[in-house]
């Protein structure tokens, strides 16, 4: 599909109305306050965005409503990849972010969208500077990590993890245990445990689509890892905080 014409006829408008997007610079360096868990520095930018909210943004619809919401799922989006490279577990920082967008949905006036948003700069930035006080994580450490994450549809193993760092699997798994506190072994497990339940909460899929998808061999061997580390069958565990995900949210609440 050619945009040609409707870009150059959107500039144009935006020149009429002189129009000005927020500087890149500016949009970042807010974005890295969040990632440095500086409370005090996102807590003027808050003021700041809330007093001109609507200044530097593109109208994404002419539904003030929905215009909102898709400005709000970028920036979390974006919040929540920023905060990954700033060392948050990337499966915390993915599912808090659906947690957001889901809320986010059911938002109902624009005023209640801009009110969310201080509420999910806040909420990672305080986890972010939680995890400040926290060891550093080496950057073979997070690249093992996100590689886990980018793989749960595999039979992970530690070798695959070490030939895909380049490491010998001695030491990968020595730094690993030392720097996240679990054996590798151990942590791909939760991984996918931890996925498997929002799968099977915010999903209809089956629960043997679930168990080949995250590289489970068979439908008996996930339902057994899943039960030993939640205490529940996956079923039963779908049919407890499946059926209303809006008292989870509302449990999920801060």
């Amino acid at each position: 599909m050619n945009t040609n014409s409707e870009l150059n006829y959107r500039l144009f408008v935006q020149a009429e109305e002189n129009f000005t997007r927020t500087e890149l610079r500016s949009e970042f360096s807010r974005y890295d306050d969040i990632k440095n868990g500086d409370l005090e520095k996102v807590k003027a930018n808050i003021v700041e965005i809330k007093a001109h909210y609507y200044e530097g943004k593109g109208m994404l619809s002419d539904n003030l409503l929905r215009n909102n919401q898709y400005h709000f799922a970028i920036g979390v989006g974006i919040i929540a990849r920023i905060c990954i490279d700033g060392g948050m577990d990337h499966n915390t920082a993915y599912t808090l972010s659906d947690i957001y967008i889901r809320r986010c949905d059911k938002c109902r006036q624009p005023q209640e969208i801009i009110e969310l948003t201080e509420m999910m700069m806040l909420d990672f930035t305080h986890r972010m500077a939680q995890l400040r006080k926290t060891p550093a994580v080496s950057m073979h450490v997070r690249r093992t990590v996100e590689y886990i994450y980018n793989n749960l549809h595999k039979n992970l193993t530690l070798k695959m993890a070490a030939e895909h760092e380049g490491l010998d699997e001695s030491y990968l798994s020595k730094i690993f245990s030392k720097e996240v506190g679990v054996p590798i072994k151990a942590y791909i497990l939760r991984a996918k445990i931890t996925t498997a339940q929002n799968i099977l909460i915010f999903s209809d899929f089956s629960i043997a689509n679930i168990a080949y998808s995250l590289g489970f061999s068979s439908q008996s061997t996930f339902a057994a890892a899943f039960k030993k580390t939640t205490g529940v069958t996956p079923m039963q565990y779908r049919i407890r905080y499946g059926a209303n995900n809006i008292y989870i949210y509302k449990n999920m609440k801060m």
